[in-house]
């Protein structure tokens, strides 16, 4: 049978064809633990500690997108959030969840071994939908998917948060439509400031910066080459 496209979904999936299936390279990417990777540190973003201490979030529920080895589901989940956190590598959640149960923070926590577009979730809406470097590792037609995502799971009033390679700093920045005759994405897509402002322009962007470098003994993790940014949704969304 040939003729197979009939909805929308049948043509991201046909896309998503054109690159790499993406779990076996993230389940080889956790499975070296004592890689010299600094985001394999357990400790939270930066950006994130920061919207927690100014009042910027408030315990409630949260949905981690990519949540890796869960360093900042389990920061979330300290600081009172009931959290759902996801990813697509059984090695990264199996990790996540040994460092969960040594923080103690299971109770309030649960990880779900899934690609964040099919996770069945306990919950129809979060407070908080976070994601610390999910995003710029999606080819370009699933931000159409991710949209759709948080149009369905972010609650009104409700926060977004996002982490990403930084355009000028770390990523590709080819044109979406070049990724395609590639057939990679080299990494992982920079995206700037105005980027992202364009793609979630139906949410208030409340704060867009680069990440504050945070040497390897701080507590936070923070890298030069990430732009962070904290959106809010309007009530009536």
């Amino acid at each position: 049978m040939n003729r197979t496209i009939r909805t929308t979904e049948d043509v991201l999936v046909l896309l998503d064809g054109l690159f790499p299936p993406p779990a076996p390279f993230w389940d080889r990417f956790y499975a070296d633990r004592s890689a010299d990777r600094p985001f394999f540190a357990p400790k939270p973003d930066e950006n994130l500690v920061s919207y927690l201490d100014r009042d910027l979030l408030r315990p409630g529920r949260a949905l981690d997108l990519g949540c890796g080895p869960g360093r900042n589901a389990i920061h979330l989940a300290a600081a009172g959030f009931e959290v759902d956190a996801v990813d697509l590598s059984s090695t990264a959640v199996a990790w996540a969840e040994e460092r969960a149960r040594e923080a103690g923070a299971s109770a309030n926590l649960r990880f779900h071994r899934a690609s964040i577009f099919d996770a069945e979730l306990p919950h129809p809406q979060y407070d908080l939908v976070y994601d610390s470097g999910c995003l710029h590792h999606l080819p370009p037609h699933r931000r159409v998917s991710y949209l759709a995502l948080l149009d369905r799971l972010l609650a009104p009033n409700g926060h977004f948060a996002v982490t990403a390679f930084a355009a000028g700093a770390m990523g590709s920045e080819r044109p979406d439509e070049e990724l395609y005759r590639l057939g990679a994405l080299e990494g992982g897509l920079a995206y700037s400031p105005d980027e992202l402002r364009s793609i979630f322009r139906d949410f208030m962007p409340l704060e867009i910066r680069p990440m504050v470098a945070h040497s390897p003994s701080s507590a936070r993790f923070g890298v030069p080459f990430l732009l962070t940014a904290l959106f809010q949704r309007p009530p009536s969304l």
